[in-house]
């Protein structure tokens, strides 16, 4: 499976901002991991959440592959996380993305995901939750 690189990361960052923004959304906040990325977005309400986020994996997939930026074959995963947040919580959630590298040196990806779907009281099967890269 192909990770996200630090040599071309800031590159997808800058791709998947332009996509949001040509699709009418505001993009708020970005930032990844090797294996995951974090969308704050404000939504433009002619599209669905599902909507974008194929968008985004679809097209930021393809340019990852013919840019050949990865050394293998780039897909995303299947699936992914969405949650809203009211406008008091918009600098937290900023912060949050902004400090992903930090957070994750104590918190894993799937750990942080398991919270997160607890904290919103989401009910969730573990054969659902997103596999580690191998």
């Amino acid at each position: 499976m192909a990770l996200i690189e630090n040599n071309w990361a800031e590159r997808l960052r800058m791709y998947i901002t332009s996509i949001i923004q040509n699709q009418g959304h505001k993009l708020i906040a970005i930032n990844n991991m090797p294996d995951h990325l974090h969308l704050f977005i404000g939504l433009n309400p002619n599209q669905s959440i599902s909507e974008i986020v194929r968008f985004v994996k679809s097209d930021s997939s393809e340019w990852i592959n013919r840019q050949k930026l990865a050394n293998e074959k780039f897909l995303w995963q299947d699936g992914y996380g969405a949650f809203s947040h009211s406008k008091s919580q918009v600098d937290k959630v900023v912060n949050y993305i902004a400090n992903q590298q930090e957070h994750h040196q104590k918190t894993t990806f799937l750990d942080e995901y398991r919270k997160m779907l607890n904290d919103f009281n989401i009910e969730f099967d573990e054969q659902y939750i997103f596999k580690l890269p191998q």
